[in-house]
């Protein structure tokens, strides 16, 4: 670029160029006087200072507003200022320029000023073709940014129903720090977008605060229920009733998974008081039994040897002298204690065979020594006797009247109790 094309720029340095302060002189009472072409004029003074200081001084002020106005025409030509604050700014520099009181050279300063003014018209379309570039990048930037907001907005909304509480939390507030960092965009547009939001944000957390409070008063509920399962068990842990209280933690167990699920660490702490009673009931429990177990084997070997003597009853010979060994038997037989049920039922089954065969040979002896059962014998057999030879009478006495048919009938019925007197007869011999 030539001065040519800059001629603001030229006028300006122009008033720059050489020593401004040849434009100055220091009367002898410090007066400091600048030269224009309407003549002399005073500026000012810098008492307490020497006449070389004080010149510098009001060159100075003149050099800072003749910088302002090459800066003012530098920004016009590339289009960074609205033509409307452009020419308030020459019209400032204007009125600056007449009311400076600097040394330099005023009339080629006024002049710049005035050559700047016709570069605003000039530079107008660079202005607003700069202005469009700036309005279409914002309005890109606009839309880039809506739809990063309008993203988030439909994220969260789709969030908003969620029931996987912690995860869509943590979702939630990446999402809002994602809100915050992006840029505004105007205020009716980000304030509807933002209710949006909030109002997802809301509604998923009065949902999931709703959910807590009622799974905090179930988790409630579950805890008192476990509590209670808990001091029941270990009320339980010291019983040595093995079979009741097992079949009752079985009932407790059942109890604790049917209650549900409780707070995690209050469920946790309550499973460790139950299982601790558990244990210290199955483990005496066991270790009784496998006490019980020795126990009981030493007693099937009693039991198994015992045996044979009770079986050696049979056959029976003397059933006195049996029936007594075999109460010895039986004595020794309870005495001995706890068998396994399974392998003792046989053993017992075969205790009673011999039992049941004793029994049945003193019935038979009590049978035929009865006196009871003896005379109702002989009654039987004197009642025959008497039948019979009322029957032989009568049918006599029908067969001498000549009354054959009776006679015959009498005759038969007196036959038939022959054969019962016979039996009868037979019977009561046994009890001779």
């Amino acid at each position: 670029m030539t001065d040519m094309n800059f001629p603001h720029q030229a006028s300006a340095a122009s008033a720059l160029i050489g020593d401004p302060s040849a434009f100055g002189r220091v009367a002898e009472d410090g007066t400091v006087f600048v030269r224009t072409s309407s003549g002399e004029k005073a500026v000012g003074s810098y008492p307490g200072k020497s006449a070389e200081e004080a010149l510098a001084y009001f060159v100075r002020k003149f050099e800072l507003l003749a910088a302002e106005v090459a800066l003012l025409a530098a920004r016009i030509q590339s289009g960074a200022m609205v033509p409307s604050d452009a020419y308030t700014a020459v019209k400032k520099l204007r009125d600056q320029v007449k009311e400076l009181n600097g040394v330099g050279d005023l009339d080629a300063l006024a002049a710049s000023v005035e050559q700047i003014e016709p570069l605003i018209e000039g530079h107008r379309e660079a202005y607003e073709a700069k202005k469009a570039a700036e309005n279409a990048a914002k309005a890109a930037r606009r839309e880039q940014i809506l739809v990063e907001k309008e993203k988030i907005v439909a994220e969260a909304e789709s969030l908003a129903l969620s029931e996987s509480w912690k995860s869509t939390g943590d979702r939630l507030k990446v999402l809002l720090d994602e809100w915050k960092a992006a840029p505004r965009l105007e205020k009716k547009t980000d304030a509807d977008l933002w209710k949006r939001f909030s109002s997802s944000r809301n509604k998923f957390d009065k949902r999931r605060r709703t959910h807590f409070a009622a799974l905090e008063a179930t988790q409630s509920v579950v805890s008192d229920a476990k509590k209670k399962i808990v001091e029941e068990a270990e009320k339980l842990a010291t019983s040595t009733e093995w079979v009741p209280t097992a079949k009752r933690f079985k009932a407790l167990m059942d109890q604790w998974k049917a209650a549900g699920r409780g707070k995690k660490s209050d469920d946790a702490k309550l499973w460790g008081r139950f299982k601790a009673a558990q244990d210290q009931f199955f483990t005496a429990k066991n270790a009784d039994l496998e006490k019980r177990d020795t126990t009981m084997a030493a007693n099937l070997a009693k039991r198994e040897e015992l045996l044979p003597l009770i079986e050696a009853l049979v056959p029976i010979s003397d059933v006195k002298q049996a029936r007594k060994v075999l109460n010895e038997h039986l004595r020794v037989w309870e005495k001995i204690g706890m068998t396994h049920r399974d392998k003792r039922a046989a053993l017992d089954a075969r205790v009673a065979a011999v039992e049941s065969a004793v029994k049945e040979a003193e019935a038979e002896i009590w049978r035929k020594t009865d006196p009871a059962a003896k005379k109702r014998a002989q009654e039987v057999v004197a009642q025959l006797t008497e039948s019979i030879a009322n029957y032989e009478k009568a049918a006599a006495k029908f067969a001498a009247s000549g009354n054959t048919k009776k006679a015959t009938e009498a005759a038969e019925s007196a036959t038939a109790r022959k054969v019962w007197l016979a039996e009868a007869e037979k019977g009561l011999a046994e009890f001779n």
